[in-house]
């Protein structure tokens, strides 16, 4: 069997927000790894520090303690125009909330972070129409933010995460927005680019969209606390499994 690279590694991962007396440690020696191939669900209540967690391994934030290796490459040896590099090539980021520019075109959406890797527009336009043909968007590149349903701007964002040679998808409860069906059609789509070899990490509070990952580990007070494979993630919210 061959064996898996490691796309995404958190070692030690700490953060603090705010300094001296008003300090409040969001993450404390979190270490995890996500291989290509593999979808991990991170669970917890809220203030658990879920969201840092994201924002750190997508080089969005910088930890105060550890390090972070995405794609092969240690953050803490870039420049922040570097980090920004790795980012746009190598990580792509799905949001509750969609984050689409209402002004611009389904297409021009999915295209952007690739322009703005210097790729040229014309080559970057036939990407996005690729990428939103595999996620069944054919025909919808020329649609406005407002005039596509939860569903499809969910896809758009989606196809503008993985256009490209991505390896790395963070996902922040992206079916937060959407109904139950849709939101399950959503999730089948990140387990599909997840199985197709990208790595993936998804923030949820929905225990039944956890069960589509590989493992789902759970944060309490910034701190990993248990890990489970995804038969019964239910067990996880419960006292007795904390």
């Amino acid at each position: 069997m061959t064996e898996r690279a490691e796309v995404l590694t958190l070692l030690a991962v700490g953060h603090e927000h705010g300094t001296g007396d008003l300090a409040r440690t969001a993450l404390d020696g979190v270490s995890l790894t996500v291989l290509e191939g593999e979808l991990v669900a991170v669970m917890g209540a809220s203030g658990s520090g879920k969201s840092t967690l994201l924002a750190i391994a997508g080089g969005l934030t910088t930890p105060t303690a550890g390090h972070v290796q995405v794609d092969g490459t240690w953050l803490a040896d870039l420049s922040a125009a570097e980090v920004a590099r790795v980012r746009r090539r190598s990580v792509g980021f799905v949001f509750q909330q969609f984050n689409l520019v209402s002004t611009l075109t389904a297409a021009e959406n999915v295209a952007l972070p690739l322009e703005l890797d210097g790729i040229g527009t014309r080559a970057a336009r036939r990407a996005a129409d690729d990428a939103l043909a595999t996620l069944g968007l054919s025909g919808r590149g020329r649609a406005f933010p407002a005039e596509l349903s939860g569903g499809e701007q969910q896809r758009v964002a989606i196809a503008r995460a993985l256009v490209g040679s991505r390896r790395l998808v963070l996902a922040d409860e992206p079916t937060g927005a959407l109904d139950s069906s849709t939101g399950d059609e959503v999730m089948g789509l990140l387990r599909e680019r997840v199985d197709a070899g990208a790595a993936g990490l998804l923030v949820t509070h929905d225990a039944r969209h956890a069960a589509w990952a590989d493992r789902i580990v759970f944060l309490r007070d910034g701190r990993l606390v248990d890990e489970s494979a995804p038969r019964g993630p239910e067990s996880l919210l419960t006292p007795e499994a904390r």
